[in-house]
């Protein structure tokens, strides 16, 4: 069965062909707050989100100056999404406004990782590794977090693997790589087999190979679980039609009663250095549409559910001369799910003043999104603050949980 330890090679390999996992061995987390059955999913935009066009700051005095003619307004041109009067949302994520405004949605503002330069690749190991440097490419944050949690009721007994966590996408993010279990799927992009073919599989490996036949039918399984998605158009985790679709397989896995509970997707295509607003107006398409996807399929458990949408870094806080942004430093992360204390934009509003930007070009971060995380670990799936501490974000000493994310 697949629940194994993921190297990227293998990964790539095992994503592109299907999911094989065994079900009898999915726990539930045993000390979940409130005794509930908690997923978690974290979404990875690699190329660095701008921020300030996802969640303008439209009561901020400096905003229009720095943003000139790209500067979003509540009315007339370059119309936003209002959130709570100071900060407003980019007009392509209605979804989350009305999650917002039901209060299973907020915003984490001017933040950022432990990462101070710009590079796409240190930025993205820091970010997904959850070490305060780069270079640490071994493990992520999020499979560290599942080795620490409790072991469920659910765990077969005499199992020597657990699978906890769902990798998503054909090669596995850094981000869930490591020790503890986890189930691969990624989305078919090839024309689907003739019907009869599975069977056939199953019929000669049965005779010669009980044990691939196995996992063949495993892998059937879990693919008929994730299917059944009806996009006219597919793409890849770039495309909007691509995240709609990553995401309502990955939400199919996770709600059904034996699948894993804790997920990671990454979206690419994020570097909007030149013609951001046509490009970024798309990509938050799909952003959005993604979350709404994991709603309407999760169904009940969507009240259990947390989502933490994370980028690398933000971008500068002035535009280029080819109407993009260039690599910054605070950005903004999302939450959304049944389980978020929402409908608020968390922040600790730095300013937009020439003094107030970091090194004169960037939004300044003021919060770790390691508090974050922490946070929604610790009351969500009952993780363990000294793991969280010292395995799952070494060096995060001074980082403390921000309370009262979950309700």
């Amino acid at each position: 069965m697949l629940c194994e330890h993921i190297s990227p090679t293998r990964r790539a390999v095992l994503g592109a062909s299907g999911a094989l996992f065994a079900w009898a061995f999915m726990p539930r987390f045993a000390h979940a707050a409130g005794g509930r059955d908690p997923r978690f999913v974290t979404i990875i935009l690699r190329g660095a989100l701008d921020g300030l066009t996802a969640v303008p700051p439209i009561g901020d005095p400096d905003y229009e100056a720095l943003r000139q003619q790209s500067a979003m307004r509540i009315d007339g041109a370059n119309p936003a999404l209002p959130l709570d009067g100071f900060f407003a949302l980019h007009p392509s994520m209605r979804n989350f406004q009305r999650l917002f405004r039901a209060g299973q949605a907020a915003v984490v503002h001017a933040s950022a990782t432990a990462y101070r330069d710009r590079s796409h690749f240190d930025g993205q190991d820091v970010l997904e590794s959850g070490f305060p440097s780069p270079g640490h490419v071994e493990t992520g944050w999020l499979n560290r977090l599942l080795e620490g949690l409790p072991a469920g009721e659910r765990v077969a007994p005499g199992a020597a693997e657990r699978v906890r966590g769902l990798s998503v996408g054909t090669t596995a993010a850094l981000l869930i790589r490591g020790k503890a279990p986890v189930l691969g799927w990624a989305p078919s992009i090839l024309k689907p087999a003739d019907g009869d073919l599975a069977p056939r599989l199953a019929d000669l490996y049965g005779q010669k190979d009980p044990v691939l036949a196995r996992l063949l039918q495993e892998g059937i399984d879990t693919g008929k679980i994730a299917s059944g998605i009806d996009i006219k158009a597919r793409g890849g985790p770039g495309d909007p039609n691509g995240m709609e679709q990553m995401a309502r397989g990955a939400a199919r896995l996770i709600a059904h009663p034996e699948g894993p509970r804790v997920a990671a997707l990454a979206f690419e295509g994020w570097d909007t250095h030149a013609q951001e607003t046509d490009r970024l107006a798309k990509l938050l398409t799909g952003l959005d549409n993604a979350l709404a996807a994991f709603e309407q399929e999760l169904g009940p458990v969507w009240k259990d559910t947390a989502i933490l949408v994370a980028t690398e870094f933000g971008r500068t806080a002035r535009v280029n001369g080819t109407e993009g942004t260039d690599h910054g430093t605070g950005t903004t992360a999302f939450l959304a799910g049944g389980a978020i204390r929402g409908g608020r934009v968390i922040t600790d509003w730095p300013g937009l003043k020439e003094a107030q930007l970091r090194d004169g070009r960037d939004l300044a971060p003021t919060t770790d999104i390691r508090a974050i995380i922490k946070g929604v670990a610790t009351d969500l799936l009952g993780a363990n603050a000294n793991h969280l501490r010292d395995v799952v974000f070494p060096g995060s000493e001074s980082v403390q949980a921000v309370k009262g994310l979950i309700v």
